[in-house]
């Protein structure tokens, strides 16, 4: 199979490659070529855009401009109905709860409840993306009682603020033990689960955001960086941008992505602040500084909002112009998928969000595929497709492509090689050809195609092209075959 990705630093082996076709520019007899018709539709497809919170699609929102984290989920009464009301249809269910409610008991961990938030996830067209924090703030979000009662009463250790300190020593070589050893249970038990979209790395800080990692010693930070490297081989890692020394650290060990948690900060504290803000003083540099600014090409980047929709509106007062500018910064960073604390999108801005998910993630569209008019069985098809991400990231899941041709009495599916995760925003040639088998009845046979899983080789991602049929695959036109 012939894979090329073009950009300005390859220009020379494109031109070497199309060369032997420069004297011959028009299409052979005999073949049947097909630009496909392209879509503007909003697609819901796996690991992109938006994600419900604490919730699965079909749940109520959240009331006003709040939301709820860090405590075991209340689940809704289901009536069946997938449709989130001011919201849009999602595939990823995030749930953040704290280290207390998993494990209760030294040793004993609360498996029950993340395998039923995986069922349900499920069930409802939905992955989990998870984060075990730490603690919070306040009594009620602590450390675990028994791991309070082990070291002690004390809250005032090296990072210590009003609102996201330490709430235990993280230089204790306790808190890598039974902390990480947690983070390692769970990787033992999770890693590579189906259902389970990707973990966040939460190691310090309130909420597990982080706050004040950088003064870590080494020796505790990959004590606890490595608690979660060395437990998730399979299942995607995001890991909060929180410091250079951190986030490098991560980086070095595994490909890691990355995720922030106040986007649309404009200035939300900035008379508090010297007018310091996240989306103007803190991200651009730091993205930069902690050297992540190209992990996207390797693992996913997964954003929350900063504060909500409503409080953009109603306490902020952001305009259009606001709104498109901090998504228009996302999309710059490569983002593949926004945590909007299950709040409502604003009727006024709803057009802006559906040109945001149409570019959020991955995007692809076939713009052209050929193949010979006839075959006979037992003969090779050959076939070439031209593709294009109009998305900002590749899809970061082990999907392939797939050729099936179908008929009333019989089909056949020709499953390639292409690795879908290297298919960066821009043009993808995707060329290969298959043996018709020999006992196919002859006849005249539909030629359809499908971005696949790899195990039961059904279409899972929906293509920004006409053609959709009921069972996922895109018709692209007929093929004749004979004896």
């Amino acid at each position: 199979m012939l894979k090329l990705k073009f950009s300005l630093s390859c220009i020379m082996p494109v031109v070497i490659l199309f060369l032997p076709y420069s004297t011959n520019s028009q299409n052979p007899d005999h073949l049947t070529v097909i630009k496909p018709k392209e879509t503007d539709e909003v697609l819901i497809n796996p690991g992109i855009g938006f994600m419900t919170f604490q919730r699965f699609n079909g749940d109520e929102l959240n009331e006003g401009s709040g939301w709820t984290e860090g405590f075991p989920i209340e689940y809704q009464k289901f009536d069946g109905d997938l449709t989130n009301r001011d919201h849009p249809a999602t595939t990823i269910a995030y749930w953040r709860i704290y280290w207390k409610y998993i494990e209760p008991e030294k040793g004993k961990y609360r498996w029950d409840m993340l395998d039923k938030a995986l069922e349900v996830a499920r069930a409802r067209g939905q992955t989990l993306l998870l984060r075990i924090a730490p603690y919070g703030t306040g009594d009620e979000r602590d450390v675990p009682s028994w791991y309070r009662k082990m070291t002690g009463p004390g809250k005032n250790w090296k990072f210590n603020s009003d609102v996201n300190g330490w709430m235990v020593d993280a230089e204790d070589p306790r808190y890598a033990e039974y902390f990480g050893g947690m983070i390692r249970a769970l990787g033992e038990r999770y890693d590579g689960h189906p259902d389970l979209e990707a973990v966040d790395i939460s190691i310090v800080g309130a909420w597990g955001e982080g706050a004040g990692s950088e003064l870590l010693t080494q020796t505790a930070r990959e004590a606890l960086i490595n608690s979660y490297t060395e437990s998730f081989r399979k299942t995607p890692l995001i890991a909060l941008l929180m410091d250079k020394k951190t986030n490098m650290y991560a980086d070095s060990q595994i490909p890691v992505g990355w995720r922030v948690d106040c986007i649309g900060d404009l200035g939300f504290w900035a008379s508090e602040q010297n007018g310091w803000s996240h989306m103007y003083d803190f991200y651009p540099r730091e993205i930069i500084n902690c050297n992540v600014q190209d992990d996207w090409k390797k693992s996913p980047l997964s954003f929350e909002i900063c504060g909500t929709f409503l409080d953009w509106r109603d306490e902020q007062k952001y305009g259009r112009e606001q709104v498109k500018y901090i998504f228009d910064q996302s999309l710059k960073w490569h983002i593949s998928s926004f945590n909007a604390k299950s709040s409502p999108v604003p009727a006024e801005w709803q057009d802006l969000v559906d040109d945001w998910l149409r570019k959020m993630g991955y995007r692809f569209v076939l713009r052209r595929f050929t193949y010979p008019e006839n075959v006979r069985l037992n003969e090779k098809l050959s076939f070439t497709t031209w593709w294009e991400n109009k998305g900002v990231a590749p899809c970061y899941k082990d999907f392939t492509l797939a050729i099936r041709i179908k008929s009333e009495k019989k089909s056949f599916i020709h499953v390639t090689d292409a690795r879908v995760i290297d298919w960066l925003p821009g043009d993808i040639v995707c060329d290969d050809s298959f043996f018709i088998p020999s006992d196919l009845p002859e006849g005249i046979y539909d030629v359809q195609v499908a971005i696949v899983d790899r195990v039961k080789h059904e279409p899972r991602v929906n293509l920004a092209n006409e053609g959709k049929q009921g069972d996922g695959w895109y018709q692209i036109g007929k093929i004749s075959i004979t004896k």
